[in-house]
């Protein structure tokens, strides 16, 4: 109960950034779709944002390294605050774009801290306890993000600024908190073709992975409104997805942990390829049935990244696990820059259906690949524990390394 309280001021912080970050993908796209934005131009939106995601999880250890914990949090909570008070300044989807670069840089910087300084004040027989809440907090806080877009008027000044306020006020508990931070991580080396060395199937599937999350969050609010949803019924859409992974993490992983990892990722690719298409057809069934159809795909879907680093893993030294994870994350990176304004043409081209299209076929050839994989060599007797992977940072290979190496 001691470790929970000194984490309070930290928690805290990751729910107000959650709520301001969360809420501005989909009040991005509702509101591109007020001001006339083509669909390109929304999904443009998303692919800035994790442009700029990207370029945050690699920034964010060097800026930790020479100005600490505590000023990095406020100099990337200052970026994503100044991105969204702009948005109203300049109506222009370029210029949003660069504003959304900024919110991305912003949350993956402030993830960055939190769970390095997380990673440095828990214990072997903490890690887990802590872990948790500090999962369950950030889901919660999701959750309540995707709800909020039912109360928040597009193409609204006070709608921005209200989510600028939450952001600005996610530095008061980090800063004001009286516990020590801990000391400068070291940044870890970025060498993508290390995730396909050890395992080129986990890299296929973070890229599936990352098509699957940045196109559902960052263009599944145009699909909403094209299918008849209203504002509050496409916070409850993006919300019933989140709820979906998260019920899916305990089963997936015992599934994982019990049997061949590759036959655990196929078999969810083909899970998610049936949900894309039940999605498909759910929506001329109604709000409850586009509901179902978005809670399955989340349950489907969420594991996979999860699954796919677990598979890497099993193949990495212990010396490679922090600079795996962060190869995974530039693969992730690739899939999430490139889906959402992939998604947006070719909705524009073939209609809303085409989103869940895209991903089914990016399933299909991940169960072909994994299928081929399965023939090129066989599964290690020694594994590591299925861990739920939080994609928000390099320095969660930390957590994981120590979680590994004491099994």
């Amino acid at each position: 109960m001691r470790l929970m309280i000194s984490f309070a001021a930290l928690f805290l912080s990751v729910v107000l950034l959650q709520l301001s970050s969360g809420g501005v993908g989909p009040l991005d796209a509702l509101s591109g779709l007020t001001l006339d934005f083509t669909k390109s131009e929304v999904g443009l939106l998303g692919s800035a944002h994790f442009l700029g995601f990207f370029i945050g999880c690699w920034w964010a250890p060097r800026a930790m390294g020479s100005v600490g914990h505590s000023r990095a949090f406020a100099a990337f909570t200052a970026t994503g605050a100044i991105g969204l008070l702009a948005h109203m300044l300049i109506i222009d989807p370029y210029a949003w774009a660069l504003m959304r670069v900024a919110s991305g840089l912003c949350v993956a910087g402030c993830y960055t801290v939190i769970e390095a300084w997380l990673q440095s004040k828990v214990t072997n027989e903490t890690r887990g306890r802590a872990m948790g809440t500090y999962r369950s907090v950030d889901m919660g806080a999701s959750l309540v993000a995707q709800l909020m877009i039912g109360v928040l008027e597009p193409a609204s000044y006070v709608s921005y600024n209200l989510l600028a306020l939450l952001c600005c006020a996610s530095i008061i508990p980090l800063t004001l908190t009286t516990a020590r931070p801990p000391d400068t991580p070291s940044a870890p080396r970025l060498r993508p073709m290390l995730a396909i060395t050890r395992s080129p199937l986990a890299a296929a599937g973070v890229i599936v992975a990352g098509l699957n999350s940045a196109a559902f969050r960052m263009v599944g609010p145009v699909y909403g409104q094209e299918v008849g949803l209203r504002p509050d019924q496409i916070g409850i859409f993006l919300a019933a997805f989140v709820a979906g992974g998260a019920l899916a993490q305990v089963p997936s992983g015992w599934l994982a942990d019990k049997y061949d990892r590759r036959w655990v990722l196929i078999w969810l690719s083909i899970a998610a390829i049936i949900s894309s298409v039940f999605t498909v057809f759910s929506a001329t069934g109604g709000t409850t049935m586009v509901l179902l159809g978005a809670a399955v795909f989340g349950f489907t879907t969420f594991p996979i990244y999860s699954v796919a680093a677990a598979h890497a893993h099993d193949f990495a030294s212990s010396e490679e696990r922090v600079e795996l994870s962060a190869a995974l994350m530039f693969w992730y990176a690739v899939g999430a820059i490139a889906s959402p304004l992939g998604a947006s043409k070719l909705m524009e081209a073939f209609g809303p259906t085409a989103l869940f299209m895209l991903m089914a076929v990016g399933h299909a050839v991940l169960v072909v690949f994994g299928l081929t994989r399965m023939r090129a060599r066989s599964t290690p007797k020694k594994r590591t524990s299925y861990v739920y992977a939080p994609r928000t940072s390099f320095t969660i290979g930390r957590l994981l390394r120590r979680h590994r190496d004491r099994k």
